[in-house]
Parts: structure tokens; C-alpha cells; sequence
């Protein structure tokens, strides 16, 4: 069982990693001349916890049913080809 400093290390590593991929991809970013903001636009499985959507396959119908607009999806070739939502709640209409 990992101790609590073990724990800790392990954690700060974490962070420090996110941070520099966060860097990474704000740089590809501007490169490419566009400037996003990325606490508005997260992966789809960020996208699922923080909307409570129980599976990624159900935001992936979303984006292929046109319910997530285009321009609210993007994806990033250089970074295998992840797919980038805006975090904004997308409007479903609930079964009969």
C-alpha cells in the first residue's frame, strides 16, 4: 500500500504533468493562430463527469446526430487526434 508521502509525490507528478500537456497544447494552439481558452473546452470523458453522462459513446452520438454544433467540437491531430467539447450543457429532448 502506497504511503501518504508516496501518495503525495505521485499526486504532484500528476499535476505537474497536466500542466505541461496543458502547456503543450496551448502552444500548438496559438501556433496554429487560434487562441482557446481550454477551461471552456475539455475531452469528452471530462465532458461525461462534470454533466453526469453515464458513457463517451452517448456525447460521441451527440457530436454525430449534429446536437453538439461543429464549432463546439475540435480536434487535435498532433495530440492523436483527441476531441475537444466545449463545456457548455447541450439541450437533449427526453423520450416520450
Amino acid at each position: 500500500m502506497e504511503t501518504r508521502e508516496e501518495f503525495k509525490a505521485h499526486l504532484q507528478a500528476l499535476i505537474a504533468d497536466t500542466d505541461l500537456m496543458i502547456q503543450d497544447a496551448k502552444s500548438y494552439l496559438i501556433s496554429q493562430g487560434e487562441v482557446v481558452d481550454l477551461t471552456d473546452w475539455v475531452t469528452i470523458k471530462e465532458y461525461c463527469k462534470r454533466f453526469d453522462i453515464r458513457n463517451t459513446e452517448t456525447v460521441t452520438n451527440w457530436i454525430s446526430r449534429g446536437i453538439i454544433p461543429t464549432e463546439n467540437v475540435r480536434t487535435i491531430e498532433e495530440f492523436n487526434n483527441t476531441r475537444l467539447v466545449k463545456a457548455v450543457q447541450y439541450l437533449v429532448k427526453e423520450p416520450k
